[in-house]
């Protein structure tokens, strides 16, 4: 059982003890405290934009959410099941001064979470957060009279409206995909994506849909994180079937995965490029990825003649790099594309309509498109250390050891060597420490990841003589 209070919200799995995990006390305790941070804003709406995604505790979370703001004042707009990124869009839509999206993305069906969004809605910043933090804990809440409880309304357009804006960016070519007349695949994971990308797909003009898994149930078909090792029945239905694009996303659709129509992955980290590089051919400017995406971004930024800058993991950060550089394209190595001719949000639906774009404008197959970028192989790993490690001193003493090595600490300790990186940092999402490794083939990024484990193992073995 397990409450996380990160940079990425409020994460817990639900059932068990109230402190331990995501209870409907703590549900209640942070969504009041987010509510009373709201109230004091300068200017602030006091109204609040909620959504959900499709796992089995999002009626009940959801329910709770809305009456705490309610008991604040708040009105509430709810949109039921939505998407992260329409839950975004909503929030400025409405003008209202946030907005709360229950999910917890990736994370398996005993997690749910509370995203918290500030009035341009964008997720808060991690002092933000912290306030809000302290203020749950000490329970500094003050609710109002009966006659001035907060309104409830819901929104059944917001989708249609969010994908009513993406037909209309200039890059998202309509007559190009209808004529290009795709056959593609959907795996919904049993979520809001399972509604979401079926409805966009047949706004662009795609008539040839295949749903995998989109019925809404938020029973998972299988992990919900969108990686290759989770991916083989929509991967054996596109070497079944006779498909140009296999599209899956996770429960909140703010990350997009492709498959190739052999069936092979087109690659996660490959997402974010492939738009990136369709992008800086109609809009030449920078491009943002987090420290542990692949540097094929930065390869083919850079051979455009633009620059490419590197942020902390989380959107939060990437987004506010991507403001500082003026960036036209960014999003992290997980197929999360932030476009901010859009909004600052990751979108997989905008991803999947400026993809199908790049493939009926240049006429090239998604296989054809990944071969023509650099060929690199990201390996990933964790540890879980007790908690009596100093986890900055393990880092400080890292570096000190590679301190010959190009390195940067913005995030835990980036260190870079000639055509490979290793990465270390504390996770936003889970009680353990990540460790990222990239070069161009896989025995080189492992062989980085079990030296950096080694030398973790002899620091720690050292320290406790």
């Amino acid at each position: 059982m397990t409450l996380i209070k990160s940079i990425s919200g409020i994460r817990g799995t639900i059932g068990g003890r109230p402190g331990d995990t995501l209870s409907p006390l703590d549900i209640v305790k942070f969504t009041a405290a987010y509510g009373q941070w709201l109230c004091a804003q300068p200017s602030a709406s006091k109204a609040v934009v909620i959504g959900r995604d499709a796992r089995l505790s999002g009626p009940m979370v959801s329910q709770l959410v809305a009456a705490t703001l309610q008991a604040l004042g708040i009105d509430v707009i709810d949109l039921g099941l939505s998407t992260t990124p329409t839950v975004e869009m909503a929030v400025v839509a409405h003008q209202a001064g946030g907005g709360i999206i229950i999910t917890a993305s990736h994370n398996p069906a005993q997690w749910n979470a509370l995203k918290l969004l500030n009035a341009k809605g964008e997720f808060i910043s991690a002092a933000e957060g912290a306030a809000i933090v302290a203020s749950a804990e000490a329970e500094d809440f003050d609710f109002v009279e009966v006659k001035q409880l907060g309104k409830y309304t819901t929104d059944e357009a917001a989708l249609e409206a969010h994908i009513a804006q993406i037909l209309a960016l200039p890059l998202v070519d309509v007559e190009a995909i209808k004529k290009a007349n795709f056959s593609i695949i959907v795996d919904g994971v049993n979520s809001s994506g399972g509604i979401a990308i079926p409805q966009l797909l047949k706004a662009l003009g795609v008539k040839k849909i295949q749903e995998l898994y989109c019925e809404p149930t938020g029973h998972f078909p299988h992990n919900p994180e969108p990686l290759p090792e989770h991916l083989s029945d929509i991967a054996g239905e596109m070497q079944r079937g006779n498909y140009d694009l296999g599209i899956v996303v996770d429960p909140d659709v703010d990350r997009l995965a492709l498959v190739c129509q052999d069936g092979s992955l087109f690659g996660e980290e490959y997402t974010l490029v492939a738009i990136a590089d369709y992008v800086l051919q109609h809009t030449p400017g920078a491009t943002v990825s987090n420290l542990s995406s692949t540097q094929a971004l930065r390869d083919i930024t850079e051979k455009a003649g633009q620059p490419y800058y590197s942020a902390a993991v989380g959107e939060v950060n990437v987004v506010a790099k991507m403001k500082e550089v003026e960036a036209v394209i960014g999003g992290e190595g997980n197929g999360g594309v932030i476009y901010p001719a859009l909004h600052y949000g990751r979108d997989a639906l905008v991803g999947v309509a400026l993809m199908l774009s790049y493939m009926a404008r240049s006429n090239k197959s998604a296989a054809m498109l990944r071969s023509q970028y650099p060929k690199y192989v990201i390996v990933k790993n964790k540890i879980t250390l007790g908690e009596e490690v100093d986890l900055d001193q393990l880092l400080a003493q890292l570096q000190e050891k590679y301190k010959q090595q190009p390195i940067n600490t913005i995030d835990g300790l980036k260190i870079h060597f000639d055509t490979a990186w290793i990465h270390l940092r504390r996770s936003n999402t889970e009680p353990i420490v990540r460790i990222y490794a990239e070069a161009e083939s896989p025995t080189p990024a492992n062989a980085l990841i079990n030296k950096l484990m080694a030398d973790v193992k002899e620091i720690l073995d050292t320290s406790n003589k």
